[in-house]
């Protein structure tokens, strides 16, 4: 698959058709997604403006692909700064990464990436590159309950919102995933779940 960097250049190419570079949005998409594909998606839209209709406002498609980059490169820069830590661990001696309360310990990661929300239209209203940083620049508290979110430091009780195969519990505040729970399948819940994902995908809420 060709990478992030090409396909943004395709958002950007005015000579394509203006569905061809929301393809190539999409496509940015499953490369980087901090809340998920679909809720990515969906604060993308809103943030960015992209109306039903593409052809109305071809420009929202880069408007939205720049917010996405830009939350990429503080991801990218974390990565990079993770690896010359771990370099520098390991060559000391330390075979696991010193505690620090960060996103990347278990127990601490958001289920499903830095801060999963599945349900696409519950997430975060600050623009991408906002969030991403906090939470790359977050630590929680050794007080902190399993409540507590890492995006907005909201400590109080969740939300439950399930898919066909989990419960999740969500931060009231955010949306974003606090932890999940396997259930028995619900057909129901599913035809409902995607029904309304086709409606998002053509923004037609």
């Amino acid at each position: 698959m060709a990478s992030f960097e090409t396909h943004r250049g395709r958002v950007h190419d005015t000579g394509r058709p203006v569905h061809a570079r929301h393809s190539a949005l999409r496509t940015c998409l499953v490369a980087f997604a901090p809340y998920g594909f679909r809720a990515t998606y969906h604060h993308l839209c809103r943030s960015a403006g992209i109306p039903a209709d593409l052809e109305k406002d071809p420009a929202s498609l880069i408007r939205a692909v720049e917010e996405l980059h830009e939350a990429r490169r503080h991801w990218l820069a974390d990565e990079a700064a993770f690896v010359v830590r771990r370099r520098q661990e390991k060559a000391a001696g330390l075979r696991r990464p010193k505690s620090d309360g960060s996103w990347r310990e278990p127990g601490h990661l958001s289920p499903g990436g830095l801060a999963y929300c599945p349900n696409p239209e519950s997430h975060p209203d600050e623009l991408l590159p906002v969030v991403v940083e906090r939470v790359l620049r977050s630590a929680v508290p050794r007080t902190a309950m399993p409540s507590w979110c890492r995006v907005c430091g909201m400590d109080e009780a969740p939300t439950r919102w399930r898919s066909e195969y989990f419960v999740y519990r969500l931060c009231p505040r955010c949306g974003v995933s606090l932890s999940a729970e396997r259930t028995a399948a619900n057909r129901n819940v599913h035809v409902a779940r995607a029904e309304r994902w086709t409606e998002i995908w053509k923004r037609a809420v």
